[in-house]
């Protein structure tokens, strides 16, 4: 079996407080800070991934390569997320977008940006209100991911690709060129569980026959083994458990 995508993991200057500002808009608890001082929420859904935060005090430096996508059911939808997000300190902030596209940009309280999608997007109906992870990357990428964690591709146009779940759930998008530049290691990064009873070696192994390059030469305090995909996107993957 392909590896799980275990968690979308924020670097954080305050996990919890962050925990507590997303786990308000998105209307989840924060499942508590754990010894290493990371917090994290638990899936709203079967189909769904954690998002975890954990202790980093790395500055953010320009946009963030992924952002999520929130849907909106109708206007006033879209405006109480907005302002819910507001409430609890998000801001608005301006990446160049148009009046007439819809979209409310915003950042959380450590400037991570993210879209409030208005109502009647046929792309990520049925999606859940995490309707996507949008992220900076190449028509390689897409395919590298596709095929690293066996969800089908569900978009493969003017080298924008996405991909979902089998079992539905949030899109994984790529936008294709040009890319936005690099500037240091991300702040939202994939970690992929191996399945009990996997073969966690044998599974690096196939990542790197899909494109990926080891980052680090031994595993890290959790046992994961650090790589990256074909646009050196860092991700983690997670020994069996």
């Amino acid at each position: 079996m392909p590896p799980r995508l275990d968690a979308l993991r924020f670097d954080a200057h305050d996990p919890l407080a962050l925990a507590r500002f997303w786990g308000g808009v998105l209307g989840r608890e924060a499942a508590g800070d754990s010894l290493d001082g990371a917090a994290e929420l638990l899936p709203a859904e079967d189909t769904g991934f954690r998002l975890r935060f954990t202790p980093s005090e790395d500055p953010k430096w320009g946009q963030n390569r992924s952002h999520f996508d929130l849907t909106s059911s109708s206007s006033g939808d879209q405006e109480a997320t907005v302002a819910r997000a507001l409430e609890l300190g998000a801001r608005h902030i301006d990446i160049g977008q148009r009046p007439e596209e819809g979209h409310v940009v915003l950042a959380d309280p450590e400037g991570n940006e993210f879209c409030v999608i208005p109502a009647g997007n046929t792309f990520l109906a049925d999606c859940g209100l995490i309707g996507a992870l949008a992220c900076d990357g190449s028509h390689a990428v897409g395919y590298f991911w596709s095929k690293a964690l066996e969800w089908p591709l569900v978009w493969d146009q003017d080298e924008e690709t996405a991909i979902q779940s089998p079992h539905g759930g949030t899109k994984i998008t790529w936008g294709g060129p040009p890319l936005l530049p690099r500037h240091g290691r991300d702040r939202l990064r994939f970690d992929l569980a191996v399945p009990s009873h996997g073969d966690q070696q044998a599974e690096v192994e196939r990542l790197l026959s899909l494109g990926a390059t080891r980052t680090a030469s031994a595993p890290d305090e959790h046992g994961a083994v650090v790589l990256a995909d074909p646009d050196g996107n860092e991700f983690r993957l997670l020994p069996p458990r």
